[in-house]
């Protein structure tokens, strides 16, 4: 069975190396990586492999939208820095014998802009936001292997200016027969510009590869997530001009070791995860990510910078999740959402 996920992964790895390898500031419509859900948002921020179903891991990766997902409505919120505010509705269905679909609306809103002329003198104001509609499909080719394909039609608005474009993420998943592994892989917003803001500035979008496992224990109350990001970048590592962070501690130049260069190279790409569930229906969440501490900490006082945590219950027939990620000393994200089964409100009693 391993053998066809690895074939998959080819297929995938390939298809990365046709593409260009962006990263952070060289696409448009930067949005569609934004962390959404509270659960993904304590694990660190991107994950695409869960051993129990949840509409926010399939946000990530669609294989991970199953089955068990029928007939369940989410709304996620976040407050971000500013005014910058951005919301996640899904709904999902399955269909015996065809597959499980669902359907979303992505909002982001960047509040209002002082518009001045070029001498200052101000004019006015303005607003900018963007969405994204997903149309995701998922479908079980065994008991242990799921595909999925998510597209992803695309609508923004910065001021006088709109674009057009469309995306789509392809993955797979695996969940081991005892249910207690998982792990995925999924290419992110292959896609392209329909519309240009202006004429002849066309930009590329923000693609992405990451690869993922979960681990939960049989006898113990944890979970471990792990995650690669940016699998389709051996750049990823940034060296801080003032004092470079290492992770073996000390300072990096040119002449550092080729295998402390790796080293953090590697651990840029890693996020990590951990669930606690100490009873049911309750999660205590925590994550780390390498590269987001490395980027936005201030050395003098690196604080929480790139630490996540989160919590989840279950009260009656919604599940309540809530998070905070660090991400500078300014502050950090606030996620929210509630999510509900609609067969919970309309099954029969028994007489």
């Amino acid at each position: 069975m391993m053998k066809r996920f690895f074939a998959v992964f080819t297929v995938l790895l390939v298809t990365v190396f046709s593409l260009y390898a962006q990263v952070g500031g060289k696409s448009t419509y930067g949005f569609l990586n934004l962390t959404i859900t509270p659960r993904s948002a304590a694990l660190g921020s991107k994950v695409v492999a869960l051993d129990e179903p949840d509409q926010g891991v399939a946000l990530f990766n669609p294989a991970q939208l199953s089955s068990e997902l029928h007939n369940q409505l989410s709304l996620s919120y976040v407050s971000y820095y500013a005014d910058i505010k951005y919301a996640f509705v899904t709904y999902s269905r399955h269909l015996e014998g065809v597959g499980t679909f669902g359907i979303g609306m992505q909002h982001v809103g960047y509040g209002n802009f002082i518009e001045a002329d070029v001498v200052g003198q101000i004019t006015g104001s303005f607003t900018g936001y963007d969405m994204a509609l997903h149309l995701t499909y998922s479908r079980s080719i065994d008991s242990l292997f799921s595909v999925g394909v998510n597209l992803k039609p695309i609508y923004s608005h910065l001021e006088q200016y709109t674009s057009f474009g469309i995306a789509a993420d392809v993955g797979v998943s695996f969940l081991s027969r005892n249910g207690l592994s998982s792990a995925g892989i999924v290419a992110r917003n292959i896609g392209t510009m329909l519309k240009p803001y202006t004429p002849d500035t066309w930009e590329s979008l923000p693609f992405e590869l990451l690869v993922g496992a979960s681990q939960k224990f049989k006898h113990a109350p944890f979970r471990l997530v792990g995650t690669f990001q940016q699998v389709q970048t051996t750049s990823l590592f940034y060296e801080r001009e003032d004092k470079n962070f290492s992770l073996f501690g000390d300072e990096q130049s040119s002449d550092t070791p080729m295998l402390k260069k790796m080293g953090n190279e590697i651990i840029s790409h890693l996020i990590l995860g951990v669930e606690f569930v100490p009873i049911t229906n309750f999660y205590i969440r925590g994550g780390y990510n390498f590269q987001r501490r490395n980027e936005m900490k201030i050395e003098d006082r690196a604080a929480t910078v790139g630490f996540s945590w989160g919590v989840g219950i279950k009260i009656n027939k919604f599940y309540i999740n809530y998070s905070r990620a660090t991400y500078h000393l300014a502050g950090g994200s606030n996620h929210f959402s509630i999510s509900t089964g609609l067969d919970d409100f309309f099954k029969k009693k028994n007489l």
